[in-house]
């Protein structure tokens, strides 16, 4: 199992959550697609919706008291409007990380554990819904993440336990990520399962509408012709980069905006790769991959350290991007991590790579 974690959020790839069929449209639970799961109103039950492997929870009601493994579950709970049911988190969101009304929510969520909740807390928290970020089908133990409850402990303390399909089952994909079916899939599960279809509805019909006018508007421009993109993941140190491969969000993201990811050759979700492999590609733009701070002067302050570092470093300095400057300050959890934002990074990159053609 692998995991990266930037301070409010984690993900790790290797489970999965809701709707069965990874990065497919949604479906019903069970192969036949005869579950209501994705299509569910308030209080149309039962629901029910798998992991990647294909095991079925399935919700006769809706959960009362929900606990998130971290900011980007939470975040889709706060979204759909599920957030009064929240009653604990792991990794959570820093002041000022979220927007507006969501933030002033989130503050209010008890902190469970600062990264992973500890076993005891998840067990003994009350909860009859734990929303999973990280997951590892079959147990998580000696992957890095800590001590963590067994399918058997879950069930013994009345919990039902699900998982973010888009971020868990991504390194199991078996094909590049080049669409956001899949984050459409996660909220259109959580509003069945939480009983907020209506507004699940509501956002995947936004996200979609801007993703469609980005495509309308390159969706002209020759493959052989679109810029090349590298997602600077400064977060995960400088040493040796990690890049975004092409079973990771960001490569939809990245694609959609109308823009060629450099790594989308390789077949899994991140990868550490060496400098000359960077250069190799050399870049038409550089997205600088930094966390959200929780203000616009810690951002700026973030997203200066790490152009520096690129038009400084002997290594970085000759790259095409670097020399004309073309840099992206976009925050990397709206990227990297399954959420609604996804769909407003694909339109900031769209604008900033086709100026005049992206409204």
């Amino acid at each position: 199992m692998r995991s990266r974690v930037w301070g409010g959020t984690a993900v790790v790839v290797l489970g999965g959550l809701l709707v069965a069929g990874c990065g497919s449209g949604v479906k019903g639970a069970s192969d036949g697609g005869s579950e209501k799961a994705g299509r569910a109103g308030s209080g149309d039950y039962p629901v029910s919706v798998t992991d990647c492997m294909g095991d079925k929870t399935t919700f006769s009601e809706a959960p009362k008291k929900i606990v998130t493994s971290n900011a980007s579950s939470l975040e889709l709970l706060l979204r759909l409007g599920a957030g009064d049911k929240v009653i604990g988190t792991g990794f959570p969101p820093g002041k000022g990380v979220l927007p507006g009304a969501l933030d002033a929510q989130a503050q209010k969520v008890s902190v469970l554990g600062k990264g992973v909740i500890p076993k005891e807390k998840i067990l003994g928290s009350g909860a009859d819904l734990y929303v999973d970020t990280f997951a590892a089908m079959g147990g998580m133990g000696g992957g890095g993440m800590g001590d963590v409850p067994t399918e058997a402990e879950y069930k013994a303390a009345g919990i039902k336990h699900i998982y973010l399909k888009s971020t868990a089952c991504a390194a199991r994909s078996k094909s590049p990520v080049t669409d956001l079916s899949a984050v459409e899939a996660d909220i259109t599960s959580l509003g069945a399962v939480t009983g907020t279809s209506a507004k699940a509805k509501e956002l995947v019909a936004g996200m979609k509408e801007k993703v469609d006018a980005v495509r309308k508007a390159v969706g002209d421009t020759p493959e052989g012709k679109r810029p090349t993109y590298f997602f600077f993941d400064y977060e995960a140190g400088t040493k040796q980069p990690t890049v975004i491969c092409n079973r990771q969000v960001a490569n939809a993201v990245i694609t959609l905006a109308g823009a060629r990811n450099v790594f989308a050759d390789c077949d899994s979700d991140r990868k550490q790769v060496g400098w000359e492999d960077v250069i190799a590609k050399n870049p038409d733009w550089i997205q600088l991959g930094v966390r959200n701070r929780g203000s616009e002067a810690a951002n700026k302050k973030a997203f200066e350290e790490a152009q520096r570092w690129l038009e400084t470093n002997p290594a970085t300095k000759g790259l095409k991007a670097v020399k004309v400057g073309h840099f992206l300050r976009i925050g990397s959890e709206q990227t990297t991590i399954a959420g609604v934002e996804n769909a407003d990074t694909v339109e900031a990159i769209a604008k900033t790579l086709y100026p005049g053609k992206v409204g």
